[in-house]
């Protein structure tokens, strides 16, 4: 497997983020929340993936940019254990929630915990 997060991995579709938001179920590690679907999708790997911060807490675009790409990067690193668990196409967003810019370590770790949340949500609802 290869460790990128190109197009096709990333979430871009209007229609499926809408109803992400309207049908989805949310998972929270602060200061990161999941919101996650297990629908189909035009990409052939098992999850889509999108990433917000938003502008309210982040009025600059450069501070909202840098965040989005750390959690880009963090998540990119991680997504093996998703892609390992997962049997179904999943869609799912990534919003940070805290006011302040936390470090990458920080952010990687509660990613970390984010993910392995997910894939325990994933299989006790599976049972």
């Amino acid at each position: 497997m290869r460790f990128t997060l190109g197009k096709e991995e990333r979430l871009k579709s209007r229609k499926l983020i809408g109803r992400l938001y309207e049908e989805g179920k949310s998972i929270k590690v602060f200061p990161l929340r999941m919101v996650y679907i297990q629908t189909e999708h035009t990409s052939e790997y098992p999850a889509q993936v999108g990433v917000s911060v938003p502008k309210r807490n982040f009025k600059r675009a450069v501070d909202r940019n840098r965040l989005k790409r750390l959690l880009r990067e963090s998540y990119r690193k991680e997504k093996h254990i998703v892609y390992s668990e997962l049997n179904k196409p999943y869609v799912f967003m990534i919003s940070y929630l805290a006011k302040e810019e936390w470090k990458y370590a920080d952010i990687e770790l509660k990613m970390k915990k984010l993910i392995t949340l997910f894939i325990a949500e994933i299989h006790n609802n599976e049972k």
